[in-house]
């Protein structure tokens, strides 16, 4: 090993060994404060894990280090320092407070369904329908509009259905921001409701108001161009009255959701 520059001696004996000049290094050597200058960036990596090596320096600085930015990103490449790469944000899931088998519905109100379906009007805004589907009669209980539905809306059009009928024993929805929000978490345990959250990406665990949204889809969003969210709002109550009466489910024996719901009676007890 060589130190600093190579004189004519060194050359000479590079080309006597058959060794290329490049080969040759200068053997390294440790600066006194170099221990200390070390332990001083793992710390600042540890407390500030999204700062890189040029934040350091500046920290370092600030702290009376007389250092020059190309030693400190040296030292922060050898002791394996870096910013480590965003990973994706976890998402809150919601916790089901239901059985963990799978729920069917065994009378009117017993599992609700809900889900939001988006469309848009004429001018290019945005449609949110919130759909609510009772799994048992297939009824549609509401489907509401508007531009756009926050978890407290939610609730509040939960909370007018329930003024009518009843609260259900359980509700279906998967895991987006307005189901997993305390509002709608605080509103079934109000109501002895329980949860049932499908797995995330998996919406055939909610079959009924899925299919109801393809039938919603195929015959009103796809054939009808709203030209605000009044007729928007007009027209999607009006095919809502119009599927729960008119429309025969094969489902239901070819009845309308409605006139099945009025013909159901509970089993006896045995």
């Amino acid at each position: 090993m060589l130190r600093g520059r190579l004189g004519v001696s060194e050359r000479w004996a590079c080309r006597v060994c058959g060794q290329h000049r490049s080969t040759q290094r200068r053997e390294p050597t440790s600066a006194g404060d170099d221990e200390a200058l070390r332990r001083e960036l793992r710390a600042f990596s540890a407390r500030r894990p999204r700062w890189g090596y040029r934040q350091a320096h500046t920290h370092l600085q600030d702290l009376g280090w007389e250092i020059n930015r190309k030693r400190v990103q040296r030292l922060w490449r050898e002791e394996g320092l870096r910013v480590a790469q965003r990973t994706r944000k976890r998402r809150r899931l919601g916790d089901s407070s239901g059985p963990k088998q799978l729920l069917r519905a065994e009378h009117p109100g017993h599992v609700w369904a809900f889900d939001f379906q988006f469309d848009q009007t004429a001018d290019g805004h945005v449609l949110k329908l919130l759909n609510v589907v009772d799994e048992f009669t297939r009824q549609a209980l509401v489907m509401h509009t508007a531009r756009s539905i926050t978890a407290d809306q939610t609730v509040t059009v939960l909370q007018a259905l329930v003024a009518v009928g009843g609260a259900p024993t359980h509700i279906r929805c998967d895991n987006g921001p307005e189901m997993t929000a305390h509002a709608l978490i605080d509103w079934c345990t109000a109501h002895s409701t329980l949860t049932s959250y499908i797995d995330p990406g998996a919406p055939w665990q909610n079959p009924f108001v899925e299919s109801f949204h393809s039938r919603v889809r195929d015959e009103l969003l796809n054939v009808e161009l709203f030209s605000c969210l009044a007729e928007a709002r007009v027209v999607i109550e009006d095919w809502r009255e119009d599927y729960n009466t008119q429309r025969p489910h094969s489902a239901l024996g070819r009845r309308p959701p409605a006139v099945f719901a009025a013909a159901w009676t509970p089993a006896p007890a045995t």
